[in-house]
């Protein structure tokens, strides 16, 4: 029913920028919402943003705000989440998830995930 994909994590130094890539394919693929979370190993997960389908709205975590960018690409089914000045707190595992509706920078029950991709934050 739906695939997710992520790509773009690596090794980076601190104040580089970043784009992770989440491919989205599937059957359900134009009717849902994705949304990045990232997870600290140890932490909990937490979202970073959501991007709506029904009108493209965005958000994000009030301190992602400012360096973080969550855009869609609907002809390459494609939603990338864009860092700038990455910083040694940047370092997760960063999955994208979807499901119908974004709930502020997190999804309303998140169903489907991809299965992550590490950043790590040099300083």
């Amino acid at each position: 029913q739906l695939q997710l994909v992520e790509s773009g994590g690596g090794l980076v130094q601190a104040g580089e920028s970043l784009t992770l890539s989440c491919e989205v394919s599937g059957s359900l693929s134009e009717y849902v919402s994705i949304a990045w979370y990232r997870q600290v190993p140890g932490k909990e997960r937490e979202g970073v943003s959501c991007i709506s389908n029904s009108d493209g709205s965005t958000y994000y975590q009030d301190p992602m705000k400012a360096r973080f960018t969550i855009s869609r690409d609907r002809a390459k089914s494609r939603v990338t989440l864009r860092i700038v000045e990455v910083q040694p707190e940047d370092s997760a595992d960063y999955y994208c998830a979807a499901a119908k509706y974004c709930s502020g920078y997190e999804l309303l029950a998140a169903r489907y995930w991809g299965q992550g991709t590490q950043v790590t934050v040099s300083s």
